[in-house]
């Protein structure tokens, strides 16, 4: 339990440092200045109170930093649990030709569809023993994956590609021939290499329900997937998906409340409850809504 609590103060190590700096740089060294807003959108100054524009201000100045926020925690998960992990992480090994040919043929089989045939559903298992049957001249490959572990107990190796919790397609495509090539780089290069997605809007991994991954991975039940829990006990072990869950919310509230009071220059409003702004597992009919 005391290498659970180390890391879990790691991870609020890591945001408190990002938010520390963002709140530093919009409280002091880029502000929001209402006059300078008022001369250059003087007809947005008299239709919108200031305070959207204020929030906009904040957000743009926050987005930037939080890019990689996800593979900056997993290298602190990683590095607590398996002993080392580096993020954006270059493999090189070599795939035969015909492997290549075979992964370009499996990704366009799963964009295009077939005349008469509709969309072909993906199978992990099944397109990876086809596209292993491919021979040919070894031709060099490069991967960069978004996470490398070495588990140091054991010195087996993992890649990751990290997506936030509802990727688009093309992010997805990327990442699926990324692993397909990991996966068949001669002599191995990884023990394994995965798709992961570090947290589950919809709750359960069956009731995972957005679309657009679903072109490209068995979202529910290939092993080459991992969402959530799975990506975090994995690269940390057993309980480490609820120190990170634990750790966001113990300091969650916390950022908030200075947000609206020293950003903002309101009291949180009345009907404001930190219980709601708790990181958590939500009920899968909020997707089913916002989609109808």
């Amino acid at each position: 339990m005391v290498e659970l609590k180390e890391m879990k103060d790691a991870i609020q190590g890591v945001i408190q440092e990002l938010m520390d700096s963002i709140m530093d740089k919009v409280l002091f060294k880029d502000p929001f200045l209402k006059d300078v807003h008022l001369s250059t959108k003087p007809l947005y100054a008299a239709l919108v109170p200031d305070e959207i524009f204020k929030g906009s201000h904040f957000e743009r100045r926050f987005v930037t930093p939080f890019g990689k926020v996800w593979e900056k925690l997993a290298v602190v998960a990683a590095t607590h649990g398996l002993g080392y992990a580096e993020m954006g992480y270059r493999i090189d090994g070599s795939i035969p030709e015909g492997q290549l040919q075979r992964i370009s043929e499996v990704l366009n089989t799963l964009e295009h569809s077939k005349k008469n045939k509709g969309k072909t559903a993906p199978n992990w298992e099944s397109e990876l023993s086809y596209i292993k049957q491919g021979k040919g001249e070894s031709i060099p490959v490069s991967v960069i994956c978004d996470l490398y572990v070495e588990d140091q107990s054991t010195n087996r190796r993992y890649a990751f590609e990290i997506k936030a919790p509802l990727p688009n397609s093309d992010q997805t495509k990327v990442s699926k021939e990324k692993i397909l090539k990991l996966h068949c780089m001669e002599p191995q290069v990884v023990d394994g290499a995965f798709f992961a997605l570090p947290y589950n809007p919809y709750g359960k991994r069956e009731d995972y329900a957005w679309s657009f991954p679903f072109r490209w991975f068995d979202m529910k039940h290939d092993d080459v997937v991992l969402i959530g829990d799975e990506f975090w006990d994995t690269i940390g072990g057993s309980g480490t998906y609820t120190s990170f869950i634990s750790a966001v919310n113990e300091i969650g509230i916390e950022y908030k409340e200075r947000i609206y009071r020293e950003y903002l220059g309101i009291e949180p409003p009345a009907a404001y409850d930190p219980e709601d702004a708790l990181l958590h597992e939500p009920l899968p009919e909020y997707h089913t809504k916002k989609k109808n």
